[in-house]
């Protein structure tokens, strides 16, 4: 079993410089071997010579939503003026970590803004494919936006429990109640189908 991986930060005071050599992502000073990145200890044995000791990233940087990105997000709370999403994936690829992110009232439609009611467009837990349209910071969300005939709620189940099919651009309908629920809905694009 392999010990446990040793996680360390800029400047800490790893090992002597008489126990190992300074390797990538560190440096030497006052005969002692310090980090200079965060990240994963690694030490490694080279013949009969000292162990060199480098400090290595995680080799997967985290990908972050750019502005023109189609994100994935599911929709945690709604109000009469937005909608609360966490963006899951950017593009197909899945985030490390969730981001928070806000589809405006007037960003659910490119049409008849001032007509939109954003419980007619989304519920809690639909799934919403969005794009970007302003990037976030420390405070606040990523913008997003539904403007577009390709972006909008792409699963959602009903009250029964049950995935919903869509029946237009604005409807959803179960399959086992044939109830219908208001949504803005995605037109499927055919590299999205499955076969």
């Amino acid at each position: 079993m392999a010990p446990p991986a040793r996680y360390c930060v800029p400047g800490e005071r790893l090992c002597s410089a008489e126990e190992a050599t300074a390797g990538s992502g560190t440096y030497t000073r006052h005969g002692f071997i310090f980090s200079s990145l965060a990240g994963c200890l690694e030490r490694k044995n080279e013949d009969n010579e000292l162990p060199v000791v480098s400090v290595v990233r995680d080799s997967k940087s985290q990908l972050l939503p750019n502005v023109g990105a189609v994100v994935t997000c599911k929709v945690c709370s709604i109000n009469s003026r937005f909608a609360k999403v966490h963006i899951l994936y950017v593009g197909s690829t899945p985030l490390k970590s969730t981001f928070r992110g806000t589809i405006r009232r007037e960003d659910i439609r490119a049409t008849e803004k001032d007509k939109v009611e954003v419980y007619k467009s989304f519920r809690p837990s639909d799934i919403v494919l969005a794009k970007v349209i302003s990037l976030g910071d420390a405070q606040s969300n990523y913008l997003l936006s539904t403007a577009e005939n390709e972006l909008g709620v792409v699963v959602a189940r009903s009250e029964a429990g049950v995935q919903m099919v869509p029946i237009s651009w604005c409807e959803m309908q179960c399959p086992r109640t044939h109830t219908k629920e208001f949504r803005k809905v995605a037109r499927v694009q055919p590299q999205f189908l499955q076969t």
